[in-house]
């Protein structure tokens, strides 16, 4: 039951991994663009934040395993669209679409699944080694994805993703389910107001390396004189404000709202929520800024990156699956604290490897460190969360839970993109403007051009295009190392960000509790107030 679903949760995690190291190869397929390609990734990773909340909701009603199932159906249905679609249209309907809306059937529901098979004492590890699953699949990623990839085709992947859809259908059928509540109705108010708050929002997070985050870049879009992100996440904010509004509304009339106000109150629970939006965020920068190292500024290819992330994939699934086994009475405030003290040794660990005469070796180190740390978050985080209210909740715990990730994972990605993309502009334009060798026309030209963002780029890449315009050598030489000093300095400034993230995420690990749940020390979860209370 637990491998079944791990397997879902896995495939969850894979999509945008595979899809991030063929870019290129899809777009040349599909008779489209890089920029074409990038729409339908955030689309998916959109689809799925927003949903995440009515998915657990639709659990709750109909029962766990049926939405389990469903979203699987859909999920395969969106996998096999993908496989053969002829152009780009298909694909966002297939991949950003259909396989969106599985995911946020299948994720709330694996939580709750597993909340309903699996005693107290034994959640951390069974959370600790879905979590694992998650966390590999990003990892390894980038490996299946250039192997099949190079030697076959991308479409592989989707089409052998319908396949384990139906293996993992067939397995499903053995776990026990949760009594749905099928007495009460969705919320269809609350489900728009979070689909378009939560969706604004995100939107609005995902453009920001386009767009700017207040002041707009130059030749880019503005909202009175703003950066459009700053106004969706504005507006977005206020949608959600609204949402809260409205379900307070439903609670006192004694309906059914699409998440309990109250629920959010719950010490415990805002404090696993809060990490898990932590973990990923910071989880999200390291996968988005060490591929970058590795594939642009070493030029290793996607197989050779991959296999240079396998010691996070190991580190990661001995911490999650061991923890538990190991030290199964272990306090989880103090296994939370560990876990963000080793993310944060590994990122300095990392920052400090990465210099102009770096090679792939110094990356080993910081990924053992920071896989320890993941596993170390996966193992206790599901079970904190969970373990936080009533059983019969955690559908509705695990739309939560999952929005949560979701969030991280976006923002993490942005914030890691945004600094980096910002400090390399200004590095790359201060390093030619402040060379004798550049002639003040091309600095002034370059100034010009890169105003609005430089782009991260390869040696052999940028040698190619200069070459192509027709630089001299003297010119040429100056441009590359004005872009390696700048690449470096880019990428130390966005892991610096995400080392100033670990340390105030250790501010939040008091909310977690310190002892396991199911301990017989344990208080109760909290139950959740209805309205006539």
């Amino acid at each position: 039951m637990l491998l079944t679903l791990c397997a879902a949760q896995f495939l969850m995690a894979l999509d945008s991994s595979v899809m991030n190291v063929s870019i290129a190869q899809v777009a040349n397929d599909l008779g489209t663009t890089v920029t074409g390609i990038q729409t339908a990734i955030t689309l998916y990773t959109l689809v799925m934040a927003t949903l995440m909340i009515t998915g657990g909701k639709i659990g709750a009603i109909i029962g766990r395993r049926k939405a389990f199932s469903i979203g699987c159906i859909i999920y395969g249905a969106g996998s096999l669209t993908t496989s053969l679609a002829p152009n780009l249209t298909v694909l966002i309907i297939g991949w950003s679409g259909l396989e969106g809306i599985g995911a946020a059937l299948i994720m709330p529901a694996v939580v709750a699944l597993v909340a309903g098979n699996f005693p107290a004492e034994r959640r951390a590890h069974a959370y600790g080694m879905i979590a694992s699953a998650a966390a590999i699949a990003v990892a390894v990623g980038p490996l299946i994805g250039g192997m099949v990839a190079t030697y076959f085709s991308w479409r592989w992947v989707f089409a052998g993703e319908v396949v384990v859809v139906l293996v993992i259908l067939v397995l499903a059928r053995r776990i026990a389910d949760a009594p749905a509540e099928g007495h009460k109705r969705l919320d269809l108010v609350g489900t728009l107001l979070s689909v378009v708050g939560l969706g604004m929002a995100v939107f609005g997070v995902l453009r920001s390396s386009e767009w700017g985050w207040i002041n707009p870049k130059p030749g880019g879009p503005s909202i009175l004189g703003l950066s459009p992100t700053i106004v969706l996440i504005i507006g977005g904010l206020f949608v959600v404000w609204l949402f809260i509004v409205w379900e307070k509304r439903l609670e006192r009339k004694g309906a059914d709202p699409l998440v309990e106000p109250e629920i959010l109150k719950n010490h415990q629970l805002s404090g696993g929520l809060i990490m898990f939006l932590l973990q990923y965020l910071l989880q999200a920068g390291v996968f988005f800024i060490v591929p970058l190292f590795l594939s642009v500024v070493l030029e290793l290819t996607p197989l050779e990156t991959g296999a240079r992330l396998i010691p996070l994939s190991i580190a990661l699934l001995i911490a999650a699956a061991g923890i538990p086994k190991v030290w199964p009475h272990v306090s989880p405030r103090r296994m939370v604290r560990i876990g963000v003290l080793l993310l944060l040794a590994g990122i300095l660990v990392l920052m400090t490897g990465i210099h102009l005469d770096a090679n792939a070796g110094v990356v080993a180190i910081p990924m053992l460190l920071i896989g320890l740390g993941i596993g170390a978050l996966a193992s206790q985080l599901g079970a904190v969360t969970v373990s936080a209210v009533p059983d019969d909740q955690s559908s509705e715990v695990g739309g939560l839970q999952n929005t949560a990730t979701n969030l991280g994972a976006s923002l993490g990605t942005a914030f890691a993109g945004s600094v980096m993309i910002a400090v390399l502009t200004s590095s790359f334009i201060a390093g030619i403007t402040n060379n004798p060798d550049v002639p003040a026309s091309v600095a002034s030209q370059v100034t010009v051009q890169l105003s609005s963002g430089a782009p991260f780029i390869s040696d052999t890449a940028l040698e190619a295009n200069l070459t192509k315009a027709g630089a001299s050598q003297q010119i040429s030489t100056a441009v590359l190392d004005a872009n390696r000093t700048a690449r470096i300095q880019a990428l130390d400034a966005a892991l610096g960000v995400l080392g100033v993230i670990a340390v105030v995420a250790l501010f939040f690990t008091g909310r977690i509790p310190t002892r396991q749940p199911g301990s017989e020390e344990k208080e109760p979860a909290e139950p959740v107030p209805s309205a006539s209370t």
